[in-house]
């Protein structure tokens, strides 16, 4: 690790963050959980919240994708997403959904601020970040998408939102 001039799990922790939380809204699978966790380490994400159905650590399936990634990410489990959401909301956080909504606005089109916290909301599989969720959030980020498939793996998602809002901040 030193050659390659990685942090240890104990300098990572005390390193600053991106102003940045994700949340994973009932995630079936562990192993697309462990890639989120790998991606919330790449780029120093705060934390990332795992909600309602969503596996947590030890799991097999989340270690065999995450490679060490949940000793160094911050995490905590709310049995609530819907919860999870107003609690960050209340913590000055701006919630935003990675979803497609008929008022979502376009990724490029997202201009964070310096100034603000951000959590990100990122939903199951199937059927994408619940209903009660998204009238919680403040809006809808959608991932432009130009193929015959209208969606992505969820740890995709998560990945090129997180690789955008660092890019932009």
């Amino acid at each position: 690790m030193s050659a390659l001039n990685r942090l240890s799990v104990d300098e990572f922790r005390k390193t600053g963050k991106l102003p940045l939380i994700l949340v994973l809204d009932d995630i079936r699978s562990g192993l697309n959980v462990g890639s989120v966790f790998r991606t919330a380490d790449a780029f120093a994400v705060e934390k990332i919240i795992l909600c309602g159905i969503t596996s947590r650590p030890p799991h097999r399936e989340i270690l065999k994708t995450a490679l060490g990634s949940t000793e160094s990410v911050a995490w905590e489990y709310s049995e609530s997403a819907p919860e999870a959401v107003l609690g960050l909301t209340g913590e000055g956080y701006e919630v935003l959904a990675i979803e497609q909504t008929t008022d979502s606005i376009m990724l490029p089109d997202f201009l964070p601020s310096t100034e603000r916290k951000y959590a990100f909301v990122l939903g199951n599989e199937v059927e994408g970040v619940s209903a009660e969720v998204l009238q919680n959030c403040r809006g809808a980020l959608e991932i432009p998408q130009y193929g015959t498939k209208h969606s992505l793996n969820v740890s995709v998602a998560a990945g090129i939102a997180v690789w955008d809002f660092v890019r932009k901040i």
